[in-house]
């Protein structure tokens, strides 16, 4: 087994409009019996807003670009943020899909749930809570203008994504 930790924010290399801190944990196993390899990792998210959309594409890509080949997991452990893949090269996406999101979900209605934050159980629920992208020689296999959006609804809030590796 292998545990690590890197924790240099300015190396993470996120792509969010604000400055997000960024951690990384990992844990790696091989098992010998099955042949099986996965890999374990934590990325840490500092989100800014209520609502965002924080690219964690570079993120991910750095803690799987050693595996030759596998499938990628990516997980969000909370009920009120998600993940998503979606277009990278325009900015104003990501803004659609977070006034589109608002405008069918407003923040304040007759939600019986006495949080405040019923909007962001209802986004969340919407978008998911996982997806899936394959790795080929150490690369995520993503369309040209894909990326992996962590999507926060009730920041702003110290947050964990997951993500596994499967070969």
């Amino acid at each position: 087994m292998i545990f690590f930790n890197e924790c240099d924010s300015r190396e993470c290399g996120q792509k969010s409009l604000a400055f997000l801190p960024c951690q990384k944990t990992m844990f790696s196993e091989h098992n010998s019996r099955q042949g099986l390899f996965f890999l374990k990792m934590e990325i840490t998210i500092n989100s800014q807003k209520r609502n965002e959309l924080i690219d964690i594409t570079f993120q991910v890509q750095e803690l799987i670009k050693n595996v030759e080949k596998g499938v990628c997991t990516i997980f969000v452990p909370h009920t009120t943020a998600a993940i998503t893949i979606n277009e990278s090269a325009d900015p104003d996406v990501r803004i659609d899909i977070l006034r589109k999101l608002s405008e069918l979900i407003p923040q304040h209605d007759n939600y019986l749930h006495s949080e405040g934050n019923s909007d962001a159980h209802l986004k969340t629920s919407l978008i998911g809570s996982s997806v899936q992208v394959i790795i080929k020689k150490g690369v995520l296999v993503l369309g040209t203008w894909q990326a992996i959006y962590f999507c926060e609804f009730d920041g702003p809030r110290n947050r964990k994504v997951l993500v596994e590796v499967l070969d």
